[in-house]
């Protein structure tokens, strides 16, 4: 996705001119005047009572306050955040998946795309400004319910990433479907194909929440002093496999070591997860695995995983069971693929089960 200006609202844009993201061209982006962000904030209508939100509920939302491209009004809207690992053996894409179905006037969240392109690793959070264009370019307003949602094919995968990711940039209201294998397993529509259109609009440049992003540097600090005494005690925990984070089985990415952060946690993300539908486990479940792995609630967390995308669905785990402190539970944003790039052989800070 280029870097593009922020956008006419009058502008609507097919999808099948363009292969991920709605392109559009007018003015630059521009930051609103805070009062003006909170008066938006304000009049966005309370759609759900949690972050999770079953089938019937997005359903019932979609039918009261639909995306429509001509009302002035808060609306719910749909996005898809579809994305496969780079070794997916059938060589899945998101786009690929979210024209074969998709929720009706669902937008495309490319999640290879919306990140911070001078980074040498993967998924790094963009900045404020690449961050309000794509909302710009989807059509999403600040004002607007957005509810994240994932692949058919894997259930609740990247979706909980994106979902964080507007957390981060202070998006009022967020949610996560849970999921879209039960929303088609139990009826509701879908549409397929590639083209629609989408009226873009003009979203304004956020304030980006730094107390949720741990960065390379705080995570190194936890791993030297993991085992001394007088530490604070941050706990890591790690959504990769186990093979992975054991150091047994290869890393997706060619090149890269696989082994674990001295004194990390491993918890795969799917052990959040139900077997069959890929849905995030009810609350007191999912505190139940937190407490079978050791996680001490009254200590810093940091979620981790391979670039930072199925460590926000511990993240999301973890707050619908209220399980520690929001305010201190963070997300490494560069996760494994930039820790592994960046300590030193000599650190002894990349660890093996042997």
């Amino acid at each position: 996705m280029r870097s593009l200006a922020a956008l006419r609202p009058a502008v609507r844009v097919s999808l099948s001119q363009h292969s991920s993201q709605q392109l559009c061209r007018g003015a630059t982006v521009r930051s609103l005047p805070p009062h003006l962000i909170t008066a938006a904030t304000l009049r966005t209508r309370r759609s759900f009572s949690s972050y999770l939100v079953t089938p019937q509920e997005l359903a019932d939302a979609l039918k009261k306050s639909p995306p429509s491209p001509i009302s002035s009004e808060p609306r719910v809207i749909p996005l898809c955040a579809s994305w496969f690992l780079p070794n997916d053996p059938q060589g899945r894409t998101g786009l690929q998946v979210f024209r074969e179905k998709r929720i009706p006037r669902a937008r495309f969240f490319d999640l290879d795309k919306v990140i911070d392109k001078r980074s040498p690793y993967p998924h790094m959070l963009p900045s404020p400004k690449h961050f309000a264009e794509a909302m710009s370019e989807l059509g999403i307003r600040h004002d607007d319910t957005v509810v994240v949602y994932d692949s058919n094919e894997l259930g609740i995968f990247s979706a909980p990433r994106v979902g964080w990711t507007m957390k981060v940039f202070g998006h009022p209201k967020v949610h996560i479907l849970n999921n879209f294998r039960l929303w088609v397993e139990q009826g509701f529509p879908t549409e397929s194909g590639n083209v629609w259109t989408v009226e873009c609009g003009t979203y304004p440049i956020p304030h980006m929440d730094e107390n949720k992003v741990a960065h390379f540097d705080e995570v190194r600090e936890v791993a030297q002093d993991y085992n001394k005494e007088g530490a604070e005690g941050v706990q890591i925990l790690d959504a990769r496999s186990y093979g992975r984070w054991s150091g047994k089985d290869p890393e997706p990415r060619p090149g890269l070591p696989s082994g674990h952060v001295p004194g990390s946690i491993n918890i795969p993300f799917d052990a959040v997860l139900d077997s069959a539908t890929k849905a995030f486990l009810p609350a007191d479940k999912l505190k139940e695995v937190f407490v079978s792995k050791g996680v001490n609630p009254e200590k810093p967390i940091i979620s981790s995983c391979g670039t930072g995308v199925t460590a926000c669905v511990l993240e999301t785990a973890l707050s619908e069971a209220q399980y520690g402190s929001p305010e201190r539970r963070k997300v490494y944003d560069g996760s494994w693929t930039e820790w592994a790039q960046r300590v030193k052989p000599s650190d002894s800070l990349i660890q093996t089960e042997t």
